[in-house]
């Protein structure tokens, strides 16, 4: 199982094509939300939950993409569907 610092390393590297707000990129953390602070539109957050599951080989259904609109929600969906 990957740790948390880990998976925030690799949510970056998948947002970091998609962002708007540099400043908010640099100082990431759990509270960050992709579109109010990172400003990726909603066509591009699909993209990143696609880049998602392409990294770690997961599927991501609709409800669980749902709530994929900060860094910590996301963490919990890959968490809960790497374990699943």
């Amino acid at each position: 199982m990957k740790d948390k610092a880990q998976l925030i390393e690799d949510l970056k590297e998948i947002v970091k094509p998609y962002i708007q707000n540099q400043e908010a990129f640099d100082n990431i953390n759990e509270d960050t939300d992709f579109i109010n602070d990172l400003k990726i539109n909603s066509a591009n957050l699909v993209d990143v939950v696609l880049d998602i599951e392409d990294k770690y080989d997961i599927e991501i259904d609709n409800d669980s993409m749902e709530v994929m609109l900060n860094v910590k929600a996301s963490l919990e969906v890959i968490q809960s569907k790497i374990s699943a």
